[in-house]
């Protein structure tokens, strides 16, 4: 009995069914085209029987090598843990193979009490390991638990006929026909339009681009914009609570940042009420916790989701997040983190905009337009991402490109699951770091005004 099991009255065999470990068995020997049904849900380590455990993994190998079992080649087997005759007794004692799911779903979810109360056990050592910061022995905690289910699913059918599916389906397309969808809106008209609406939950979507290009102004524009219908947090690594807050009150208030941060200049306390006006009608959480593991950011999701609800989820940026394991090297952390990013929009049900570096080396070529090739330090960045979208402001990289070029940024789509890839235009007003849509063609010498006259 562990410390934990002893410290809460439990034992570990309390934790046991025999009956349905017995029951497992005796169905796989009446089918064993069964274990096709359990095999995905259910390994040998379920079993609190060691014997029986064997059996199973024996039973496992003979599957994947394409051979029947029976009675005979199982009490043939080295070391086998029971003869013929207590083989022939379980398959006896089961009717038929018709509950073996069930029969698999009671062993499984007594193994995860099991694995609860070696967990238990774990969190208590850690809990008085006081030579660790008790940052890092939460976040050891949580991720042991994080691992219980890792390997496992849902006993229940997971998979869908076609003919079922779009049955289902035609639901969904009566909504979009008449306007209901989940696409939610970015407030960047052409962007919605090549994301088919906007974001959706589930996504993972990267902004990349070279420092100083504006990633986090656009990151904060796409989350203000979206925060009058939809629930937005971020977590801002880069900058402290006080520079967002100087940010938003720009953004908000269509003040001059500069003026925000030295308001001796002439502020206009007026804009600036009216920007605190609207942030009360918004929905926008931050954090400026830097240095955080996908743990730790899953587990600060899912407590901003309990308390405000969550659909859309901001990340700046991924270079700053740190691995599981300090001890891998870089490009693997990223690949970690990357992987976590797309399960944790899944499994939240939101969408989630992280922000990335580009290489160095796109500052040589002739067109400094980024490519999916420049994402830094891990091509997985590239693979788990649904939208790639890249923000490049030429006048940035050649100062000498005339004044037309002042507001000008381009925008690419380099990656797009579920729509199309392409180039469009935004305005960036630089004094207030915040994006718009663009007007008119990309500029060639002429002036250039905001989408819609507003004043930028």
């Amino acid at each position: 009995m562990t410390a934990a099991a002893a410290s809460t009255g439990f034992s570990v065999a309390s934790l046991a069914v025999p009956e349905a470990e017995r029951a497992v068995i005796g169905a796989l020997l009446l089918d064993n085209a069964a274990l096709d049904r359990v095999a995905d849900t259910l390994a040998p380590a379920d079993f609190f029987s060691a014997p029986l455990g064997l059996l199973y993994a024996e039973m496992q190998r003979q599957w994947a090598a394409n051979k029947p079992w029976d009675v005979v080649t199982l009490a043939a087997m080295p070391d086998a843990p029971f003869d013929m005759l207590q083989l022939h007794a379980m398959g006896t004692h089961v009717p038929s193979a018709a509950n073996l799911r069930r029969y698999a779903a009671m062993v499984r979810e007594r193994s995860l009490g099991r694995g609860m109360l070696a967990v238990a056990h774990e969190v208590q050592t850690l809990a008085l390991d006081h030579e660790q910061p008790i940052e890092v022995r939460v976040e050891q905690a949580q991720g042991e638990l994080g691992k219980l289910l890792a390997g496992g699913g849902a006993v229940e059918n997971e998979w869908v006929s076609a003919a079922d599916g779009l049955t289902g389906h035609i639901d969904v397309l009566n909504d979009r026909a008449d306007g209901k969808t989940n696409a939610m809106p970015t407030g960047l008209a052409d962007l919605d339009d090549y994301l088919e609406g906007g974001l959706r939950p589930g996504e993972l979507v990267i902004i990349g681009a070279r420092p100083s290009m504006g990633k986090t102004a656009l990151a904060m524009t796409i989350g203000l914009n979206m925060a009058a219908d939809y629930t937005v947090a971020m977590f801002s690594m880069e900058m402290p609570h006080t520079e967002l807050r100087d940010r938003m009150t720009a953004m908000l208030g269509r003040v001059s940042l500069s003026n925000v941060k030295r308001p001796s200049r002439g502020m206009e306390w007026d804009k600036v009420v009216d920007g605190i006006e609207r942030a009360k009608a918004l929905n926008f959480f931050c954090t400026d916790a830097g240095g955080l593991t996908i743990n730790q950011v899953r587990s600060k999701a899912r407590n901003v989701k309990r308390l405000h609800g969550l659909h859309v989820l901001v990340i700046d940026y991924i270079g700053l997040m740190q691995g599981l394991d300090a001890r891998q090297n870089r490009a693997y952390q990223l690949e970690e983190i990357s992987r976590g990013l797309k399960t944790l929009a899944k499994e939240l049900g939101c969408a989630v905009v992280c922000l990335a570096q580009v290489n160095r080396k796109v500052e040589e070529r002739a067109d400094a337009t980024p490519s999916l090739s420049d994402l830094r330090d891990s091509g997985a960045i590239e693979q788990d991402a649904d939208v790639v979208l890249f923000v490049h402001r030429p006048i940035q990289a050649k100062p000498e490109l005339g004044e037309e070029f002042a507001h000008y940024a381009k925008a690419s789509v380099a990656k797009n699951r579920n729509g199309r890839c392409g180039v469009f235009s935004l305005f960036y007003q630089g004094s207030q770091t915040r994006f718009d849509g663009w007007s008119g063609q990309p500029p060639m010498g002429r002036g250039i005004k905001a989408r819609g006259g507003n004043d930028l």
